[in-house]
């Protein structure tokens, strides 16, 4: 029996309808997203704010084959501050905030600005040299590597002060007077004549307040919000400077799983939520400062001939990190001072000659 003419036409019409659609359907991809803080915290707001829409807009931009269903777990819901190495490593979420200053003894090499102070107070240029050096010197990007991580986008601290109850003018001054000074910021007081104490913003006001400490080194954008300023009404620039945190990571299994096209739209968010995340502790370090202002602050610089005392009197502080990290330190702790002074920066010690 031949085909009638109406049944000729609607396989006709059918054909022509099938070749309007897609050639594939959009693959939906499931991101567990998370952190040990809540978006409000410097280190978290890029997050959410910039890398999650930054890579749906690449991904819908580049015609929209792939959508990424995002499931979000923010502000600790699944670890906590202490465990943010073990929650991207072990994949309990895929992409997450990994704080590598809590990681010295497991990523010792990300912790090379703890142990390098007075180097640098420009934390958004701070930002640029790491999203650069993780990804470029073979020792960092390795140790990476080596815990299943990709990192995406680098995090930092705004510059490190005193922020205290008693004014500083002098050396003299921090003599006998006890300071929170957490983990290796401690090592900033060597012969100063202050004792470190440690802790963390989130007990810098009690100390201050119950006498178990009389100051901080701390900076603007998180003693701003933690209220320390209302016990110690004294600020102090000692522009100790802003240090390389950690950074946003990817499981490097779940990472070297996904198409190359969500790959490469995860790589190019991080470095927008780089930027955003430079231009937000810019801006939240600013409100800071004059909310504290405005409350009584009151905020004086150390004086140069005090500060360049503090800097050289300090001890070989990175030696002991040298000789515990080995030709990897060396070839980290190199490759970020060159950074440093290939971008005109110049360190007020040099940290990297300090053997030579």
């Amino acid at each position: 029996m031949k085909p009638t003419k109406f049944a000729i036409a609607s396989l006709l019409a059918l054909g022509a309808s099938l070749s309007a659609l897609p050639a594939a359907a959009q693959q939906r991809i499931s991101v567990n997203i998370g952190s040990s803080h809540p978006t409000t915290n410097i280190w978290v707001h890029a997050m959410k704010e910039v890398f999650q829409p930054e890579v749906d807009r690449i991904l819908k931009a580049g015609g929209g084959k792939y959508e990424v269903r995002w499931r979000e777990n923010y502000g600790g819901t699944l670890y906590k501050f202490t465990d943010t190495r073990a929650a991207v490593r072990d994949g309990i979420v895929d992409v997450g905030m990994v704080g590598t200053v809590w990681e010295n003894s497991a990523m010792p090499l990300q912790n090379v600005t703890y142990f390098t102070p007075f180097a640098t107070t420009n934390h958004e240029l701070l930002i640029q040299i790491f999203d650069k050096l993780n990804t470029t010197v073979p020792a960092l990007r390795d140790s990476w590597a080596a815990q299943n991580m990709v990192p995406l986008s680098s995090l930092i601290t705004d510059s490190y002060d005193i922020y205290a109850n008693f004014p500083i003018r002098t050396l003299a001054d921090l003599q006998n007077k006890k300071i929170n000074a957490p983990g290796t910021s401690a090592n900033w007081l060597r012969d100063t004549g202050a004792t470190p104490v440690d802790g963390a913003l989130t007990t810098y006001y009690t100390n201050i307040q119950t006498g178990v400490t009389q100051g901080a080194l701390s900076f603007a954008s998180g003693i701003g919000p933690a209220r320390v300023y209302e016990v110690a009404k004294y600020l102090t620039h000692i522009d100790i400077g802003s240090m390389y945190f950690g950074s946003v990571a990817a499981n490097k299994k779940f990472f070297d799983g996904l198409p190359k096209e969500v790959q490469e739209a995860f790589v190019q968010a991080g470095k927008a939520a780089s930027k955003a995340h430079g231009e937000h502790v810019t801006k939240v370090a600013k409100a800071a400062m004059d909310t504290m202002k405005a409350a009584g602050l009151q905020v004086a610089d150390l004086p140069p001939a005090e500060k360049a005392k503090w800097v050289n009197s300090l001890p070989n502080i990175v030696q002991p990190w040298l000789q515990a990290t080995g030709d990897n330190g060396k070839a980290v702790l190199k490759a970020y001072f060159d950074e440093l002074r290939a971008r005109g920066v110049k360190p007020l010690r040099d940290w990297d000659n300090q053997n030579r």
